[in-house]
């Protein structure tokens, strides 16, 4: 999704998976999880691309999902559109690779939010001594991880085949849950100026209606 003159606008439909040619394990796999080249389960954490892009200062970023928050999918979408550089909207796709129910996703994508396996933010770059550009759009997580791998074949199938293998993966990413909410909490609360952009433009100041 591009926008006009210096604006660039990107969407990225994130399914977890190399969907599209068949359902490969790649960095955006998350920890546990069972794909093509990760027949054990991916043992490694998942990539975090919203951190990255937001180490430049200056790009909007949020991570949506429609079916845990239409109001906040809404304004991230317009707060992307209106920022005067690039920005970064992250949304959580669901996939038939997952093993589940697809005429259920948009409950799936609520409790992958409620888990905190996909929390929801959105980084608004501003000016000034006072800007806190980070803000999460979601609660603390209040449903195990367990309950979310549990409903989908692609953590749940590890389970069947080596359950030792499976508790320890799924263990290991409830402390990436725990980690991972710690450090955006640390980050919500962060004064952050950013470096020069196209425009005079800022998001920050905005009151959330």
């Amino acid at each position: 999704m591009l926008g006009s003159g210096r604006n660039v606008n990107i969407l990225v439909l994130d399914t977890e998976v190399y969907s599209n040619t068949g359902g490969q394990a790649s960095k955006a796999t998350p920890r546990g999880a069972v794909a093509k080249f990760a027949a054990g389960g991916k043992g490694t954490v998942k990539k975090d691309l919203g951190l990255e892009a937001m180490t430049f200062g200056d790009v909007y970023v949020a991570r949506i999902a429609l079916g845990a928050s239409d109001v906040q999918t809404v304004k991230a979408l317009l707060e992307a559109d209106a920022w005067p550089g690039v920005s970064l909207i992250i949304a959580y796709s669901t996939c038939i690779a997952h093993g589940f129910d697809m005429s259920k996703s948009m409950t799936q994508q609520k409790l992958a939010v409620q888990t905190g396996h996909w929390p929801l933010y959105r980084y608004r770059p501003a000016e000034g001594p006072d800007a806190q550009p980070f803000q999460m759009d979601s609660a603390e997580p209040s449903v195990p991880f367990a309950d979310f791998a549990s409903s989908e074949a692609r953590f749940a199938m590890l389970a069947r085949s080596n359950p030792e293998r499976s508790n320890e993966l799924v263990a290991l990413s409830q402390a990436d849950v725990v980690s991972r909410w710690d450090y955006y909490h640390q980050l919500a609360g962060l004064h952050r100026t950013a470096p020069g952009h196209a425009g005079d433009t800022t998001l920050a100041d905005t009151e959330d209606e």
